[in-house]
């Protein structure tokens, strides 16, 4: 019984020692540079838009409301097309959170449109999103309850 034990752990072993040569080594580096330029690139897109609307006479605070209604519109289009998911391939971990959200909500919609708009699309869509949306929402309930309490309690 102990030899086949000490024949398993040598096949183990040898195992264990190939599939760490076969790993990719991950290149922490060049994620974080492109992360860097990328992530960069659409808040500076972003700040373009939000400049955009200013010259054309929208107001700041305004143009502060249509921004992410346009970034949010402009991931869900580039992610229809095909186009975010390249990006975000070549950014890794690169891409904005608004942006990203977008992506998150229309790529199920779009890979599951094929099971029908409602047992496909409708129930599908927030797969990835939806647990987002649910800790984020529920946390600031809580947050906005906490806030309230010591306003009203006169401690803030």
């Amino acid at each position: 019984m102990s030899r086949v034990s000490k024949k398993e752990e040598a096949i183990k072993a040898k195992y264990d020692k190939l599939s760490q040569e076969a790993k990719p080594k991950p290149k922490y580096i060049k994620n974080v540079i492109m992360a860097f330029l990328v992530g960069g690139a659409i808040c500076t897109i972003g700040q373009g838009i939000f400049e955009l609307l200013k010259a054309f006479g929208i107001s700041e605070y305004d143009a502060k409301i249509w921004l992410p209604i346009i970034m949010v519109f402009l991931g869900a289009l580039l992610t229809g097309i095909g186009v975010y998911d390249k990006i975000a391939n070549f950014a890794g971990a690169g891409t904005v959170p608004i942006t990203g959200f977008a992506n998150a909500v229309v790529s199920p919609a779009i890979e599951l449109k094929k099971e029908g708009f409602v047992f496909g699309v409708a129930a599908k869509m927030f797969t990835i999103a939806g647990p987002v949306l649910v800790y984020g929402i529920g946390s600031s309930v809580i947050i906005g309850i906490i806030y309230y309490l010591l306003l009203y309690y006169s401690i803030l």
